[in-house]
């Protein structure tokens, strides 16, 4: 690993602004697609460039291997699943409000390693930081501006969604001594064959008629949200580490909120603002905890 150069950090800016971007792009493309669609459309339009990179730098893709049943099963969890269930969410609130709940990622699976791993115990400031960031949620399914009896379900799944990002990334780790562009490729694949009999049965995305808007957002999610990011990201953890690559967490529901107001004018209240610092202040004990264990 070498030290973060300028570069380095406005690649980490970019990585962040990408993926923010892509909650204000899945609104747009609930505009014409149903959630099974935009999944669909969004793993298949992602998988290209990491196949591309793949098949360029001779990376096997290990998808039907003996491991299939674990590809297909992270595929399923990790991609399928949340990329469904936020897409149908956000159909119902405002995307900054989905950025602030995808945000609680960190906590999440700093909860869920206390159970699962031997090394990823809780002490007192992981316990402090996971606290706060989970009262700024519970804070912010009080503003009844914009959570209220009509879309509380659907705030509710949103968060299921970022707890399948959490367990896709516990199952992972069945597969850790793989290269990471083959898993991502392999993921892909699975997700797309998962998803195109269940777009097919529930949506008849080929009678859709899009708007240019949601067609153009739905390709940005999977080029450029999914696929360019997988990658980006890895260029950031092979150059510079786990550590700084984390930082990407605080600056996702910031730039979410601002990106959704830039693009759609979404209402940003004070509980909106309260509940993202809290959760940006929770992410950073929690980071700040798996920093020292790391550092030792």
């Amino acid at each position: 690993m070498r030290q973060p150069k300028l570069l380095d950090y406005l690649l980490l800016v970019l990585l962040a602004l990408i993926w923010a971007s892509a909650f204000f792009n899945i609104k747009i493309a609930t505009y014409s697609f149903g959630p099974v669609t935009i999944a669909l459309l969004r793993v298949f339009f992602g998988a290209i460039p990491v196949l591309l990179l793949c098949y360029y730098n001779k990376i096997k893709i290990e998808a039907f291997s003996k491991d299939w049943h674990w590809f297909a099963m992270i595929g399923f969890i990790n991609l399928v699943a949340p990329f469904f269930l936020i897409a149908y969410g956000i159909k119902s609130v405002q995307s900054n409000l989905a950025a602030i709940l995808m945000s609680t990622t960190p906590l999440s699976s700093t909860v869920l390693g206390h159970f699962y791993t031997k090394n990823e115990k809780f002490n007192f400031i992981k316990t402090f930081g996971i606290l706060i960031g989970f009262s700024g949620i519970i804070y912010l399914f009080s503003d009844n501006l914009l959570i209220d009896e009509n879309n509380f379900l659907s705030a509710l799944l949103i968060l299921l969604g970022s707890t399948c990002y959490v367990v896709g990334g516990v199952l992972t780790l069945k597969i850790s001594k793989k290269k990471n562009e083959n898993v991502t490729g392999s993921i892909l694949i699975w997700a797309i064959i998962i998803l195109i009999p269940l777009a097919s049965l529930t949506e008849q995305p080929w009678n859709v008629e899009p708007s240019l808007e949601s067609t153009i957002s739905v390709i940005y999610l999977g080029l450029v949200s999914t696929g360019i990011a997988w990658l980006l990201r890895f260029r950031i953890l092979v150059n510079n580490g786990l550590i700084f690559q984390s930082q990407v967490s605080y600056l996702i529901p910031i730039f979410g909120t601002i990106l959704s107001y830039i693009f759609l004018k979404e209402l940003i209240t004070i509980k909106v603002l309260i509940s993202l610092i809290a959760v940006c202040v929770g992410v950073y004990f929690v980071r700040k905890a798996d920093n020292k264990k790391l550092l030792k």
